[in-house]
């Protein structure tokens, strides 16, 4: 069970990375033997792979067998976008009217105050060091309303191209002005954590709402930036013309 568990892992993994690296072209046709090969894995947890990742709305499936790479628009990508921040805005909202957990609530205050000395490294925004840490807080705010579907469902919804806390943070270079941007999102960070912290529901809600939509703006430059960024950006590849 174990060695079963850690290839379809290995497969997962090894799969969705070259999907979200460009690896293959949108409404590419994925070719198993050569990918079963390409992984190490047999094809049993390869296909357990797809069906997942087919899920999740990373591949589709041919009428004929096998599966595609999905292609998304940019107004796809901005739907799931505004999803996520739908999903995490009312795991906000809960966390607040229900009280959120005080251990939680002090790691994820922790989290905030090492994102605070990442944005003033000596040498420049410790980049590394922020992308984990917003990571880690994000993941705070998906748990805090204790609720095990919220959770679920916006661990789903990041899952898609683009769509998570962390798609734009490792190219931020490209993004003008981003150290604004990292400190404008590290404020909205320190808002709602206060708001839960103060039993706001609506507010936390708002803030988180309004926190995912930074993302939306990070897309939009990138998708004016040009060729050879996709590559760089995992999931920019499947993004197609409207």
């Amino acid at each position: 069970m174990g060695d079963r568990s850690t290839q379809f892992d290995k497969a997962l993994m090894g799969l969705r990375t070259l999907v979200m690296t460009g690896a293959f072209e949108a409404n590419t046709r994925l070719p198993e033997v050569a990918l079963s090969e390409r992984l190490g894995i047999s094809r049993t947890p390869l296909r357990q792979a797809m069906d997942r990742l087919v899920a999740e709305g990373l591949l589709e499936r041919i009428a004929t067998g096998g599966a595609r790479v999905a292609s998304f628009t940019v107004d796809d990508i901005n739907d799931a976008i505004e999803l996520r921040g739908v999903i995490e805005g009312t795991a906000a909202r809960m966390a607040a009217e229900r009280g959120a957990d005080p251990l939680m609530m002090g790691e994820a205050e922790r989290t905030l105050a090492e994102i605070d000395t990442a944005l003033a490294a000596p040498d420049g925004i410790d980049l590394d060091a922020y992308v984990r840490l917003n990571a880690g807080f994000h993941s705070f705010l998906a748990r805090m309303a204790g609720s095990l579907i919220v959770q679920r469902e916006i661990e789903r919804v990041v899952q898609l191209p683009l769509a998570s806390p962390s798609s734009f943070l490792k190219e931020q270079e490209l993004i003008p002005n981003f150290r604004a941007s990292l400190t404008r999102a590290q404020w909205q960070h320190k808002a709602i954590l206060a708001a839960i912290r103060a039993r706001e529901g609506a507010r936390a809600e708002a803030l988180t709402r309004e926190h995912a939509r930074l993302a939306r703006e990070n897309l939009e430059h990138f998708a004016k930036a040009g060729p050879g960024v996709a590559t760089r950006v995992p999931g920019l590849s499947l993004v197609t013309p409207d």
